[in-house]
């Protein structure tokens, strides 16, 4: 039994990053509630990868086991295919390689899956649907979020987990708009039966080429192949999951590619589209006993796969900050910041540069490239995001 009162925590924002927060809370031992603008919870989107970092994570909320009867354990990562033809640049052993390095292995997985798993862990009546918040005020020290129907919440902690759009994040950092970057993602789900063989291996595969690349691995237990690709926006502009291309539109970003590349695109459903606008990484996340996570805080490009990872691993912390400082949670919300964002700014600003390295044009810096491939281990070389530990960050 604790010995004083636990803060009144609330968070907006029943995705990923929000719920995992509600589960860490939970396994901290502090209730919450999460408020959900959704009519239910799901995840639009298609696949993610979960690295040895998320599984870590997983593996502490008790869910890993759950979670891998519907993910893909992966055999083969960052194995990197010419756009032209698809010779391998490089290929790495991830079945015994995580493992050894890091503790757990490397996954991939549907969203809304790994969104169920993390659900699981947290207690049945923490999140209320179909509440759409439009504004946060602040009464003196305390924040006061309104809803579109009127009601008042006035708790003592406010998360905002509401994504890059976020209500919060406009209250505490102003409403800046995003700038262009020139780029544009496209997201869709080919079913196993109708994709190729190469498609269908445990194996998260890179597809490189001037100006384009697409990115293709296995999920729900291997019934889908999930393709992302990223391509120039030209003038596209519109940031929404629910935004939708044409397999036409995508097959014509890769004219010209190898021809079993374009077959696996043909075979897809629906494309999604979305730009990839930039922000910049916040200097400050928080004010009083209010505080960003996830893609509120830190949205950064996908050429890393951490996004989720990362809104994890702030899940952690936030929980464990305010659990050993539970007396004083505005303190609790400056240790959170001060311990994750110099690790979610490094991220943000090293997947903004990996577009670069992707879209080379064929020529000397391409060929130097393709050579440097060979001779890096990027398994090792990304070992400061797939070997942290929140506990072990936390008690340093």
């Amino acid at each position: 039994m604790r010995s004083v009162r636990s803060p009144d925590i609330a968070i907006l924002g029943g995705g990923i990053g929000g719920l995992a927060t509600a589960a860490f809370l939970h396994r901290a031992g502090l209730p919450c509630t999460v408020y959900e603008q959704a009519s239910e919870l799901k995840e639009l989107g298609a696949g993610l990868v979960v690295a040895p970092n998320a599984a870590r994570l997983l593996r502490r909320l008790g869910v890993l086991d759950v979670f891998l009867r519907r993910a893909v354990e992966l055999e083969v990562g960052w194995e990197f295919r010419r756009w032209e033809d698809g010779t391998i640049l490089s290929a790495e052993n991830l079945t015994t390689e995580c493992v050894r390095l890091y503790g757990e292995q490397t996954y991939t997985a549907h969203r809304a899956d790994l969104l169920d798993v993390i659900k699981s862990a947290v207690p049945d009546g923490t999140v209320r649907l179909g509440r759409r918040a439009v504004e946060l005020r602040h009464d003196g020290d305390r924040p006061v979020l309104l809803f579109e129907d009127g009601e008042r919440v006035e708790p003592d902690v406010l998360i905002g987990a509401d994504g890059v759009h976020s209500v919060v994040r406009r209250s505490l950092a102003g409403s800046a708009p995003a700038r262009v970057s020139g780029l544009s993602a496209f997201r869709a789900l080919v079913p196993a039966e109708r994709a190729p063989s190469f498609a269908r291996r445990p194996a998260q595969t890179l597809w490189i080429g001037p100006d384009h690349h697409l990115v293709h691995y296995p999920i729900s237990a291997g019934a889908f192949v999930n393709l992302v690709a990223v391509a120039p926006a030209g003038e596209y502009s519109v940031e929404s999951w629910t935004a939708t291309a044409t397999v036409e539109e995508l097959l014509t970003e890769f004219d010209g590619w190898d021809p079993r590349l374009r077959a696996l695109i043909r075979a897809a459903g629906v494309p999604g589209r979305w730009a990839l606008l930039d922000r910049l990484p916040l200097r400050q996340w928080s004010r009083g006993t209010v505080t960003l996570l996830g893609d509120a805080a830190h949205p950064m490009f996908p050429f890393f796969g951490q996004g989720a990872a990362q809104a994890i691993e702030d899940a952690a912390v936030l929980a464990g900050c305010l659990a050993e400082d539970v007396t004083d949670p505005a303190r609790a919300l400056r240790r959170y910041e001060q311990l994750r964002l110099p690790r979610t700014t490094r991220l943000q600003e090293v997947s903004h540069g990996r577009s670069h390295i992707n879209h080379l044009p064929d020529g000397p810096d391409q060929e130097a490239r393709d050579k440097s491939f060979t001779e890096a281990d990027p398994l090792v070389a990304n070992g400061w995001i797939y070997g942290y530990d929140p506990e072990v960050e936390m008690s340093a």
